[in-house]
């Protein structure tokens, strides 16, 4: 396959904010593609060899988060998040960014996911409990934007059932409730194509969904 050649002279940034950069990508045949991002241009994925993909970290990390608690059916964890481009609260899984504070740690995909599942979900990850990288770096919508994600799985282990909080929550973070499904009724979501408030839901959330139907986790765990 002939790979299109990007000019890195013609190449260049649109837009900067805090979380967000936009780039006019630029390639040796005329043609011009917008990318956006949340990479600086140094490490902005289009412009690195292909040889760097293989090590990079991912922007993010997500979770099938499924608890077990003694004597229950296990449940996969999701709640509902507010996203301000669809206007309305969504279907979602413990999720968010790696940053500064992971990046020193040994494991720093782990570290993020435990962090975020705390902040997100009131549960400190314990001895007994397991997490693990189901996929260490996945592209959300790489026609539209390089940012990616590692899928973990995490299963936590109780007696007894958990009293669940999103006491991370700042800024601009709005949460609305959880939502613990069994396998049948994760599978009724996926088959209606809608959550419980018959509202549609992002792709991670069907990811975490479809691996945690699917049995694969109990391999692991």
């Amino acid at each position: 396959m002939a790979t299109p050649r990007i000019d890195t002279e013609k190449t260049k940034q649109l837009l900067e904010t805090p979380f967000i950069r936009v780039y006019d990508l630029a390639y040796d045949d005329g043609t011009h593609y917008f990318d956006a991002s949340r990479r600086t241009a140094e490490t902005l994925l289009a412009l690195r060899p292909e040889e760097d993909l293989t090590q990079m970290l991912p922007d993010a990390v997500s979770c099938c988060l499924i608890l077990e608690v003694e004597g229950s059916e296990p449940r996969l964890v999701l709640f509902y998040e507010y996203r301000y481009p669809t206007g309305q609260y969504m279907l979602s899984i413990p999720s968010g960014l790696i940053d500064s504070r992971d990046v020193g740690a040994s494991d720093p995909v782990v570290a993020s996911m435990t962090r975020e599942i705390a902040e997100e979900c009131g549960i400190a990850l314990g001895a007994c409990d397991d997490i693990w990288v189901v996929s260490p770096f996945l592209f959300n919508t790489p026609g539209f934007t390089d940012e990616s994600t590692a899928l973990l799985c995490a299963v936590v282990r109780r007696e007894e059932p958990l009293e669940l909080a999103h006491p991370g929550a700042e800024g601009t973070e709005h949460f609305g409730g959880f939502e613990l499904l069994t396998h049948d009724e994760v599978m009724q979501v996926l088959v209606s194509g809608r959550d419980p408030h018959g509202r549609f839901y992002p792709m991670v959330a069907w990811t975490a969904m479809s691996y945690f139907v699917s049995g694969a986790w109990r391999e692991r765990a």
